[in-house]
């Protein structure tokens, strides 16, 4: 993805902006262009590392590190206090994998290909996780009024319980695609070989350089909420999930123009996994840790998409085929949701 690496000149302007004091919407727009190349790079040497660890040390690398864009982005939101914008970025990414990335793999792998085919039974069992995922989302949600109401304190451990559940979750069903990696889809890098040193030095300074802008991005949050009259709400749903996510949605895609339908719905639905059953998680003991406990308590509007979302990508998984067709159906809801999601009040969101 050479033309990504265009947006690398968005860094020094948004951090000129922001310590020179520009326009926060400037400084917002050209620290999350910035964002998406590092993200990419970020993604690319993790890529390099986890060929080079060998495939079960591999799986655990790219397993922990692909959502670290995401992570380090919403770390300086908690630490800031937008709790509501971390939760909205939990939901959105979802959203977008499942039907953003999802989507427009689909779309373009079926109108070059036609009906494409994949593996059944992993589309099967990762459908089975997907609603656990979001059955884990939705308890604490479901529950959280009527527990309140007796102990306030309690949905907070509610939260930590679900969360603890889910990682052990996750990490039983990484060892479970580790034991059977033959019958799974193999990500390896892509573009010409990285010796080791370099991939290291390009995912320490990338990373250094995504927590940077992260701050400078979160910093701009508000002025911009108040400038444009834009809501914490979408900017959590929408922005930020594509901004921390995008190198890796470009991954998907080109995989399935290429007729690796696999690895694309690899891609989609297993960074939606790891973002329910891992981020999600980490981000709720991370947050106890910095003194702004985040509870998965999500409204009403999030948990009516994310069952939707899990719904009709189940649906789309359950007969091993795919074609363009099915992937308007899925970027169609995605941009109604995007649409209701923008009119949507502060106060309701």
């Amino acid at each position: 993805m050479p033309f990504l690496l265009v947006l690398l000149m968005m860094v020094p302007v948004a951090l000129l902006s922001r310590y020179l004091g520009g326009p926060p919407v400037l400084t917002f727009a050209a620290a999350a262009s910035g964002i998406i190349p590092l993200a990419g790079l970020m993604g690319r040497g993790t890529e390099v590392l986890a060929a080079r660890a060998g495939h079960r040390v591999g799986g655990l690398i790219n397993g922990t590190l692909g959502n670290a864009a995401e992570l380090i982005i919403t770390f300086f939101a908690i630490r800031a206090g937008l709790l509501e914008l971390v939760k909205a970025s939990i939901t959105g990414s979802i959203l977008g994998n499942l039907l953003l990335v999802m989507g427009a793999s689909l779309v373009f792998g079926g109108l070059r290909h036609g009906v494409q085919r994949f593996n059944r039974s992993q589309a099967g069992l990762d459908a089975t996780m997907l609603i656990l995922a979001v059955i884990a989302l939705a308890i604490p949600s479901l529950f959280s009024h009527s527990i309140e109401a007796v102990n306030h304190d309690a949905v907070e451990y509610l939260s930590l319980g679900v969360a603890g559940m889910m990682l052990l979750v996750y990490l039983l069903s990484l060892a479970y695609s580790l034991s059977r990696h033959n019958d799974g889809p193999s990500h390896s890098p892509t573009g010409p070989a990285w010796p080791l040193w370099r991939a290291w030095l390009v995912l320490l300074l990338s990373t250094a350089l995504v927590a940077w802008l992260s701050e400078v991005l979160v910093a701009a949050v508000e002025p911009v909420v108040e400038h444009l009259g834009w809501t914490e709400f979408f900017i959590g749903i929408i922005l930020v999930p594509i901004v921390g996510n995008v190198a890796e949605h470009l991954v998907a895609v080109q995989a399935a123009v290429r007729d690796h339908m696999d690895l694309s719905m690899g891609v989609s639905v297993g960074s939606s996994l790891q973002v329910a059953l891992f981020v999600a998680p980490v981000l709720v003991f991370l947050s106890l840790a910095m003194g702004h406990p985040l509870t998965l308590v999500f409204n009403p509007f999030e948990l009516v998409a994310l069952i939707a979302a899990c719904l009709i990508a189940a649906l789309v998984g359950l007969d091993g085929e795919s074609n363009w067709m099915e992937g308007v159906q899925l970027l169609a809801v995605y941009l109604i949701l995007a649409l209701a999601f923008f009119f949507l009040p502060t106060s309701a969101g």
